[in-house]
């Protein structure tokens, strides 16, 4: 069952905003949901840029997330911590749609997750974030460097987790970072070469 509600927007290259394609489910994304409370706003801010999305549950079946055929694929964020063994995992049908060139975005949670199995290492944390940070970004961040709300090269966001990826897959790189405990950390990173990439902030605060 699709969750999610609210009626398909618009997708593809539009000239205007307003303007309807002739097929809104050409150009779709898939919201993989770990049960994050903000798994409809993502939804939601896709819809409002233009793209058809749905959301479905981490373990919806592994031929329907291959048959949806979706141009690419966001990993929500969740309640649970990687570093237990009996937590959600992304499906390894996942993996193998990026190997064959879908993209993927990992949301709080879902960075983490995609670190943890692709060989990084996360850990958990006594001190949590929680609420406003400001993260800096790196220069040449392809995926955070044009966004309108950046200010001399940092962003306002809200932060809520307690674990932190300690050790970046490889591959990737760190593309932002914030102050924690003694040392910065990442809270976003990029396989540019594979299209993969992650961000701990759930949300901009702007």
């Amino acid at each position: 069952m699709v969750r999610g509600g609210g009626s398909p927007a618009m997708s593809g290259q539009l000239t205007e905003r307003n303007t309807m394609p002739s097929d809104v489910h050409v150009e779709r994304l898939l919201v993989i949901d770990f049960g994050a409370q903000y798994t409809q706003l993502i939804a939601r801010r896709i819809r409002e840029a233009g793209v058809y999305c749905e959301i479905h549950p981490f373990d919806a079946p592994e031929d329907f997330i291959r048959d949806f055929g979706a141009r690419g694929i966001v990993l929500s964020g969740g309640p649970e911590t990687v570093t237990e063994d009996a937590t959600p995992r992304i499906p390894d049908v996942v993996f193998e749609l990026r190997d064959e060139g879908t993209p993927l975005l990992g949301i709080c949670y879902g960075m983490q997750a995609l670190a943890q199995q692709l060989g990084g290492r996360v850990q958990g944390s006594q001190k949590r974030e929680f609420g406003h940070a400001r993260i800096r970004v790196s220069n040449g961040s392809s995926l955070l460097s044009n966004l309108p709300s950046m200010t001399d090269g940092e962003l306002d966001v809200w932060m809520s987790h307690g674990d932190k990826v300690v050790v970046l897959p490889d591959g990737f790189e760190t593309t932002a970072s914030t102050a924690s405990a003694r040392r910065a950390l990442p809270t976003a990173m990029c396989c540019e070469r594979s299209s993969r990439a992650s961000t701990q902030r759930p949300s901009s605060s702007s």
